[in-house]
């Protein structure tokens, strides 16, 4: 009896090394995978802050909170079940699905310059919704969170990638480590990024002199910092999304473009200056990409409506 409890015991030990062994392992190949993705972290830290702006300081953190949530809700209910099932059963279709995002991800970016400056586009008058107010909020968050869609999706998927080897119930474990993660990482910078001017605000209230400097220095530049990150959000959504589409053909056998951009990569010596010359063609081909997406939804749509008339 003794025998057998000891026994008992010993497989129950067992399982536990083996349990916390397991553990570990989706532990480091989640953070392995995630740093993988982080490129497309800093790019979608960089989009979110636009969507926060107008709303009064007191909506601030709430705005952020409904975007997170949705920013979830797409990776767990969306992309992890989608992902797993096509890398099952069919994992061809994973880059033109990601494709079709990356095109989207450039329409989004041109059509926010076009925004900004093109003329006039709009023949109808559109009721001008107050900013700050209920419905701008919800047009704002169900806006990032259509965005984030695309982008997560790439993350997740590179995710995948990184891990493809595993067990399928493996690659599910580390891909929900991993999107809580990039989640938590990502709004949890953006709400910093979004605050600094309050804490600015705290530390110039402070009795130290050195504080005071440092909070006005800060309520200074977030104005500046924001209206930065803006612009860079812009152009991270033609950059990712050229990317995508510079390696989804690739992938799909066109492999020139590809391996002439690595070539330039390769010949601008590599590292910092390497990257930049990789994203500056990936901003290029989503910047040409985004503008014939535009130009065929704003002007196809007018010469329909001229042709009636």
């Amino acid at each position: 009896m003794a025998g057998g409890l000891v026994a008992l015991l010993d497989d129950i030990a067992a399982m536990a090394k083996l349990a916390a062994a397991s553990v570990d392992d989706i532990g480091a190949a989640a953070a392995r995978a995630s740093a993988k993705s982080a490129g497309v972290v800093v790019d979608d830290t960089a989009v979110t802050p636009q969507y926060v702006q107008g709303f009064d300081a007191s909506r601030e953190l709430a705005v952020i909170w409904r975007i997170a949530i949705g920013s979830l809700r797409n990776k767990m209910l969306i992309i992890l079940p989608l992902a797993l099932l096509l890398s099952e059963f069919l994992p061809w279709l994973l880059t033109p699905i990601l494709m079709i995002g990356g095109t989207y991800l450039c329409f989004e970016g041109v059509e926010k310059i076009w925004e900004k400056f093109g003329p006039g586009h709009h023949d109808e008058v559109v009721e001008p919704v107050a900013a700050g107010g209920p419905e701008h909020e919800k047009t704002m968050v169900s806006g990032a969170i259509r965005t984030d869609l695309i982008l997560s999706g790439e993350i997740m998927v590179i995710a995948l990638n990184e891990v493809a080897d595993e067990a399928f119930f493996a690659r599910a474990a580390i891909l929900v480590v991993v999107a809580f993660l990039i989640t938590i990482l990502v709004y949890g910078v953006v709400a910093l990024i979004v605050k600094m001017d309050d804490i600015g605000l705290h530390l110039a209230e402070r009795s130290s002199k050195i504080s005071q400097k440092v909070g006005r220095a800060l309520v200074l530049a977030m104005p500046i910092v924001l209206r930065v990150l803006s612009a860079v959000g812009i152009v991270a959504m033609m950059w990712v999304g050229g990317h995508i589409l510079l390696v989804g053909v690739d992938d799909l056998g066109w492999h020139w473009p590809y391996e002439h951009v690595h070539h330039w990569e390769e010949d601008a010596g590599g590292g910092a200056v390497g990257w930049i010359v990789n994203t500056s063609c990936s901003a290029a081909i989503g910047a040409v990409v985004g503008t014939i997406a535009v130009t065929i939804m704003h002007l196809v749509p007018r010469r329909a409506k001229s042709a009636k008339h």
